[in-house]
């Protein structure tokens, strides 16, 4: 059994509430969260893209494991860095996950829903890789956070992006990685679909 406030994230997101205001499910119906799109964070042209075959069988959860950011402001830029680093350091064609997740609920545009990441090894050409901005090995995200990602996940699967049938999983759990730290990976552990071993 979960605890309670666990099951306040999984079946009550009307009682979500991230820094004292109240959380807002999105529109009736659309099951998507409000997504902060390229152009908006003033994203870099990618070098390429390579098409992802949808809809993908797995999404695998990640942390930036850096610095996190409290507006749309901050966020914005925090997600260029990211991109920056992957793009000049790490020689991808373009930020490496799909989607972003900001602690106060916003998603940002990664490589999108039909491009193909660079997030985890060996599994790209069959995910969707969902980022949480910040490092989560000993604290969890807020709960606007985890409300956004579940969102987003049902969000994939009703634009035909992600299975019906999906996996989720961590990055450790495909990846010698601490990725998506200890905290966030006793949170995604509970949540619908999981598996440890995919």
């Amino acid at each position: 059994t979960q605890p309670r406030s666990l099951q306040l994230w999984l079946h009550r997101p009307s009682l979500l509430h991230a820094g004292g205001v109240p959380f807002s499910p999105p529109p009736h119906g659309t099951g998507c969260p409000t997504i902060v799109t390229r152009s908006q964070w003033r994203a870099r042209a990618p070098r390429n893209r390579v098409q992802l075959s949808t809809p993908a069988p797995y999404v695998i959860i990640h942390h930036t494991a850096g610095s996190s950011c409290t507006s749309q402001a901050s966020c914005s830029q925090l997600v260029r860095g990211i991109q920056n680093y992957h793009m000049d350091s790490k020689g991808w064609a373009d930020i490496g996950y799909n989607f972003l997740i900001d602690g106060d609920g916003r998603v940002y545009e990664g490589r999108g829903w039909s491009t193909m990441g660079a997030h985890a090894y060996g599994w790209n050409h069959k995910s969707l890789g969902f980022s949480f901005l910040g490092t989560f090995s000993s604290r969890i995200p807020k709960a606007a956070a985890l409300n956004a990602a579940q969102s987003l996940i049902q969000c994939a699967v009703s634009r035909g992006s992600l299975s019906s049938s999906y996996t989720l999983t961590g990055h450790r759990n495909v990846n010698p990685t601490e990725c998506p730290g200890n905290a966030l990976y006793r949170v995604i552990t509970q949540w619908p679909r999981f598996k440890a071993k995919p």
